[in-house]
């Protein structure tokens, strides 16, 4: 990764899902900025700023939260990640894939950084771990049922 997560960060979380459907399908949904509202129910809006690249941003609205993301890694069908930042939090956010022969096992870290995670730690990593769960969930459910 060209940015890595910060596991000393006042939050930190990690999960990972095996999914019944080859890498390139899961890679397609999850690189597929535009259309993650159609799949991940708490994402309301999201616009990738020109093409999918190293660099691009990315704004979209999670849970009511508006975020502005950029993209920092892509490594097709192998790591896809970017950086993110909403009112006092920045986190970084990275995906794995692993080619198991027609099924894919993805894993996913996120740190969260500022004074709103150090103050509220509890909060944002109960919260964190819950929408992650949730996401790897949603993802499996849409690569698996297209």
């Amino acid at each position: 990764m060209n940015v890595p997560v910060n596991h000393s960060a006042p939050v930190y979380h990690s999960e990972e899902i095996t999914i019944n459907a080859p890498v390139e399908q899961v890679w397609d949904i999850l690189t597929k900025i535009d259309e993650w509202p159609e799949w991940q129910a708490a994402v309301s809006e999201a616009r990738l700023e020109g093409s999918l690249r190293e660099g691009a941003t990315f704004k979209w609205k999670a849970a009511g939260t508006s975020l502005t993301s950029q993209i920092h890694t892509i490594r097709q069908y192998r790591e896809f990640g970017w950086t993110g930042k909403a009112i006092g939090t920045s986190a970084v956010h990275n995906w794995y894939f692993a080619d198991l022969g027609g099924q894919t096992k993805l894993r996913v870290e996120e740190s969260l950084e500022g004074f709103l995670p150090k103050l509220l730690k509890g909060f944002f990593q109960k919260t964190l771990a819950k929408g992650m769960r949730t996401n790897l969930e949603e993802l499996k459910h849409e690569a698996e049922n297209p």
